[in-house]
């Protein structure tokens, strides 16, 4: 019998070039190579449709998202009230298929009564009150930050409606423990991601990366502290790559001979940086979720280096060297510099990264859980 199921994107998730939609489009790109029949039903608002869903879906459904100022004064969160399609709730109704919503984004139907006796599933890709109040705390500009502020209230309200959900899948052990202590059936699925193997060379890289998409506020923020406290301070080479670059980041940089800025540059060359990098940087100061980037520098990079807040309870720690601090990261670094990555270390990656982040293995969990 044919497994079909729904699946709502708060995006069209392909090109899968930023956090959210790597998730979306490996899981459902995994489960249907697992022989899921999936009908993909996008919000459409920046991206356009892709002739690579269509082939890879059994049907795919766009729906425009209202961006409507007004939607910001709505009770309900306002990425949820902008991706409120009425006929995708018509769409729904014509079978009786499991239907996974792609974070509380996409929830604005869990609790309508016409879908109480589905199955329904909501992936959370971040304990998202937790993330606005800390896109918040960095924001500078002051309509945004009261945006942030604001969001973060209704989301923190808005999260009970998770109480209606079937199945709870958790992207982190640490959003698992938090959703399941508060809803129940929550279930720990890893970020799905782009690497079926690991990509390592082996010996020395000559330079230190740091990359992020650098227009958002946390990565800004953790660019701009490795320049000041830890980059200026240890005279190897240095590369921070990334999209959209503030002002204060280029300015941090400029007069620093040994920092150079790569801006704008596209995903292979990000790849290029990882995987030839003797040490991949990789601070965040916003403990939510698990960082994609992290997996492309253990799945691509050699020596990773980064802070708790980063690593703690993800299953990938003996796979970092941890430091909490800009004096203990300019050690970490000028430790590494000399330490080639060695086959042992490529095995050592292999084990834990094969075992516990396999596409394939959490795209049978998810089926063994909707339809076991």
């Amino acid at each position: 019998m044919s497994k079909h199921l729904h699946i709502i994107s708060f995006d069209i998730p392909y090109p899968a070039n930023y956090g959210g939609v790597i998730d979306v489009f490996y899981k459902l790109k995994s489960l249907v190579q697992s022989g899921v029949k999936v009908h993909l039903h996008c919000y459409e608002y920046s991206r356009i449709p892709h002739l690579v869903l269509k082939e890879l879906c059994y049907k795919v459904y766009y729906y425009p998202r209202n961006t409507a100022k007004s939607k910001l004064f709505n009770r309900l969160p306002y990425i949820v009230a902008s991706r409120s399609s009425d006929l995708l709730l018509q769409n729904l109704l014509k079978d009786d298929y499991p239907i996974l919503m792609e974070g509380l984004h996409s929830t604005f139907h869990l609790s309508n009564d016409k879908l109480y006796n589905r199955k329904l599933i909501v992936r959370t890709h971040n304990i998202e009150h937790d993330y606005y109040q800390s896109l918040a705390r960095v924001e500078g500009n002051v309509f945004k930050r009261y945006y942030f502020y604001n969001e973060a209230t209704k989301l923190e309200s808005y999260e009970n409606i998770l109480h209606q959900a079937t199945h709870i899948f958790a992207i982190s052990p640490n959003d698992k423990t938090y959703l399941h202590s508060r809803y129940g059936k929550t279930h720990y699925i890893p970020a799905f991601h782009p690497f079926n193997e690991l990509h390592i060379a082996e010996g020395k890289g000559s330079f230190a990366l740091y990359h992020g998409n650098l227009s958002v506020g946390e990565n800004n923020e953790a660019a701009i502290y490795l320049v000041k406290d830890v980059f200026s301070k240890v005279k190897i080479p240095f590369v921070i790559a990334g999209s959209k670059p503030s002002m204060q980041l280029r300015e941090a940089i400029a007069g620093q001979s040994h920092i150079s800025l790569q801006a704008d540059i596209d995903a292979d060359a990000i790849h290029h940086l990882i995987h030839t990098a003797q040490i991949n940087v990789l601070p965040t100061f916003q403990p939510t979720g698990i960082k994609l980037k992290l997996l492309s520098a253990l799945f691509n990079g050699r020596h990773a280096v980064v802070n708790d807040s980063m690593i703690q309870n993800t299953g990938l720690e003996t796979l970092c060297h941890i430091a909490n601090d800009a004096d203990s990261v300019q050690k970490k670094i000028n430790s590494l510099m000399k330490k080639s990555f060695l086959q042992a270390d490529i095995e050592k990656r292999k084990k834990i990264l094969l075992q516990h982040f396999s596409n394939n293995v959490n795209a049978s969990t998810i089926v063994n859980i909707v339809w076991g």
